[in-house]
């Protein structure tokens, strides 16, 4: 049963192999691709609920015991996230079908995309730190391609900045491995923890960490973000929805998942850090989005907004605080994708990318308008929708730690966030239209089932709150109790 841990990483990257084979075949590619996502979500739930009655399951590659081999590991945090970003990628090809074009259709869109799940999934999934910066490395040469897709002048002077910045991140990455390597002698995530542990976190290994919050920080977009704005902009409608919903997700699960599994210690020092590098990217954040003139830049300083105040339940490491951070972050994959799909398809239809060159789409769009007020109201976390529970136990969990001007920063954002997102509500779809009625295009279909499914999702993160938190606080008991990961993993190696 354990072997099943490995087909998130492994069938996409297979099936991405033949589908270079399949170029000129696209409607056979589209329906492998999705059936390959599909599967791929059938078994993320079926490990789910292995993990419900058989707790953290693993694989030990070549049969070598932990800590002395490469293994992959399932419990209820890095399933969720598996199973989310499965579900995403899914809804992304699917309106990816109709608007993505023959030319980077082409040009491998299809085994891109499976080459990027399959290594954000690996990501998830790894049990050795090592291992996750091969599947980092994997996850973004995939994007480095996606980003640059069709070739466009200002694709590729944005791809150019964003493959510098990773590959100096990928650099440190790798001086914090050796570092670690020579202080605590093992990569495996718990040894780590449990070497840490046993000697205390000394000076020289919160130093180790402090580079690792570096390179997360980095990955994730959190305050050091520079380079993302202008990256998660140029590429096609269904690439930026996925870079919006996955990239710098998967920096804040490597920074949850260090920080409470292998740096829990010191906190004074590097979860303070984390709280005030938290605040000044939704400082940061709000100031571009109220600045920002076109819809793109709004919502990629959204985005910015929406890691800040994840990683804040992080920076304050309560139970509930760590509940709301998983509970926003599946929150926030859904409804960025959503909104980054509706957005691009708003410049489809208009042509423009400055909000008050646009108005009166409701009038041709009335359920496009719709789906858009409806993703406004979770992201600013209206009940009851998918972000009304994360940003409650987020608030919860600032208040028991005593971090109130946390707490005031976080919920203040839920006010720019409104007044952003209201301002391209208001202007775009309300109004004389801009749009003629011989310039009228249609939302294509799948597009619009798209927008509906991950509607859907928003509505069901929020009303099914209920019978999604038995596995969220499964998830969050194992990230405040290192030691049931740690028994877990090394119960029969050690």
């Amino acid at each position: 049963m354990n072997n099943i841990i490995v087909l998130p990483l492994i069938i996409p990257i297979m099936t991405a192999v033949i589908l270079v084979f399949l170029r000129r075949d696209v409607v056979l590619q589209r329906i492998i691709a999705l059936t390959t996502m599909i599967f791929v979500i059938g078994i993320s739930i079926l490990l789910l609920q292995f993990i419900q009655t058989d707790g953290i399951l693993k694989i030990d590659f070549s049969g070598w015991l932990p800590p002395f081999g490469i293994l992959f590991v399932a419990d209820s945090f890095s399933i969720l996230m598996v199973t989310t970003s499965s579900i995403v990628a899914s809804i992304c090809l699917i309106y990816a079908f109709s608007t993505i074009g023959n030319r980077h259709e082409d040009m491998f869109f299809y085994p891109l995309v499976l080459f990027l799940v399959a290594g954000v999934n690996g990501s998830f999934l790894t049990g050795d730190i090592f291992n996750l910066f091969v599947c980092f490395e994997v996850m973004l040469l995939a994007s480095y391609v996606l980003i640059a897709l069709g070739g466009e002048k200002i694709q590729l002077r944005e791809s150019l900045k964003y493959v510098l910045i990773n590959v100096v991140t990928s650099w440190i990455f790798l001086i914090a491995l050796a570092f670690l390597y020579g202080t605590l002698k093992t990569l495996n995530m718990a040894h780590i923890a449990q070497r840490v542990a046993e000697v205390g976190q000394d000076p020289l290994i919160t130093t180790v960490a402090i580079l690792f919050l570096i390179v997360f920080s980095i990955k994730a977009g959190l305050l050091l973000f520079f380079w993302l704005p202008g990256s998660y902009t140029v590429p096609p409608t269904a690439v930026q929805a996925l870079f919006a919903a996955l990239l710098t997700k998967v920096g804040v699960y490597a920074l949850i998942r260090t920080f409470t599994l292998m740096f829990p210690l010191n906190q004074e020092v590097t979860h303070t850090l984390i709280g005030i590098m938290a605040g000044l990217t939704i400082i940061a954040g709000c100031m571009g989005a109220l600045s920002g003139k076109d819809v793109y830049t709004i919502s990629t300083y959204n985005v910015i907004i929406g890691v800040g105040f994840i990683l804040i339940g992080l920076a304050v490491n309560t139970e509930a605080g760590i509940s709301g951070a998983i509970y926003y972050l599946i929150h926030d994959m859904v409804a960025k994708a959503l909104l980054f799909l509706i957005i691009g398809t708003m410049v489809f239809l208009t042509g423009e990318t400055v909000v008050k060159r646009m108005s009166g789409l409701i009038q041709y769009y009335p359920l496009f308008g719709w789906m858009y007020f409806i993703v406004l109201l979770a992201l600013i976390g209206v009940p009851p929708f998918s972000g009304f529970v994360g940003k409650i136990l987020i608030g919860q969990g600032t208040i028991e730690a005593g971090s109130f001007v946390l707490l005031a920063i976080g919920f203040a954002s839920s006010i720019i966030v409104l007044y952003s997102l209201l301002r391209i509500f208001l202007a775009s779809f309300f109004g004389e239209t801009t749009v003629s009625e011989e310039d009228k295009k249609p939302i294509p279909k799948s597009a619009m089932l798209s927008f509906i499914l991950l509607t859907l999702s928003i509505i069901y993160i929020g009303v099914g709150a209920e019978s999604l938190s038995p596995y969220v606080q499964d998830a969050a008991r194992t990230l405040m109790n290192p030691s049931i990961y740690i028994d877990a993993i090394l119960g029969e190696g050690l």
